[in-house]
């Protein structure tokens, strides 16, 4: 059979991961327009954001078949810039950051909601504003709306997750350990010339990409069940809001991190009298 080189390998997995940008701008665009229609539809809205959570399937699904050969490579990818490989967990971000999503989405609309509130009695703004309980800015059913039986199941969904995540980073911090035994460490120490090839540690470092790309998929399943769990605690136009708000943050961390890097090239070029060339 014939094996694909990792340069081959890794463009594979750049595709799936631009597809999956494409894919997050474009359900942004469909959540935004359902919000700013007030869609009345409960079953529409659901339905689209099934969709979201089924994108969100089939991208881990995708991410688990490229892993089996070259896993490492979504650890620290080089699709992704500098700033959101800093912040990655297993390969992507933490399940336990959507809900701390939720929650700064709910204290947010809050003070917002009590803002206004403030505002619109000392000047009588309310019926000018058109504004109805409920809603915030036209932003849908506000998150500050969430009731105490909702906020509940989310804090037990938010200890059960993290409770979830540190087993993953025991394992993903066992394995990093066990580069320094043998055969790896060994092998290091006794060879001549750094880097020589050794078929034991190409076994071991083998090994390890498969555990990698399990704890990959594990992490990815763990994402996909707290994401959906959130879904089906909140209302539906509160889990559209929800969708929203984490495909303009995921979208956003990579233009920033993008326009971070742009202003660093930059910067060193000046240092270095324009000598300095980015790549």
């Amino acid at each position: 059979m014939e094996n694909p080189s990792s340069s081959n390998i890794e463009e594979v997995q750049q595709e799936c991961y631009d597809e999956w940008m494409s894919l997050q701008a474009k359900r942004m665009t469909d959540l935004k327009r359902a919000l700013a229609n007030g869609e009345k539809n409960d079953g529409a809205l659901r339905e689209l954001i099934q969709s979201v959570i089924e994108d969100f399937k089939d991208y881990a699904r995708k991410r688990s078949e490229h892993s089996r050969r070259y896993s490492s490579n979504y650890f620290a990818p080089t699709w992704n810039t500098c700033l959101e490989n800093a912040l990655l967990w297993m390969g992507g971000c933490r399940p336990s950051s959507f809900i701390r999503l939720v929650y700064a989405m709910c204290g947010s609309q809050t003070e917002l909601r009590l803002t206004n509130f403030f505002r619109d009695n000392i000047g009588g703004l309310s019926m000018a504003l058109g504004e109805t309980p409920g809603r915030v800015d036209g932003a849908g059913e506000s998150m500050s709306d969430l009731t105490a039986e909702q906020l509940f199941k989310i804090n037990e969904l938010h200890m059960k997750t993290v409770q979830e995540e540190n087993m993953l980073t025991k394992q993903s911090a066992t394995l990093q350990e066990d580069t320094a035994d043998m055969p790896i460490a060994v092998a290091a120490f006794h060879k001549e010339r750094i880097g020589e090839a050794d078929v034991e540690v190409e076994r071991a470092l083998d090994k390890y990409e498969d555990e990698m790309a399990r704890m990959l998929a594990e992490a990815d399943k763990l994402r996909l069940t707290t994401l959906t769990k959130i879904v089906e605690i909140l209302t539906a136009v509160q889990a559209a809001d929800f969708l929203l708000a984490g495909k303009k943050l995921h979208l956003s961390m990579h233009e920033w991190g993008r326009e971070r890097e742009r202003r660093l090239l930059e910067a060193c070029g000046d240092d270095s009298g324009g000598e300095f060339s980015g790549g």
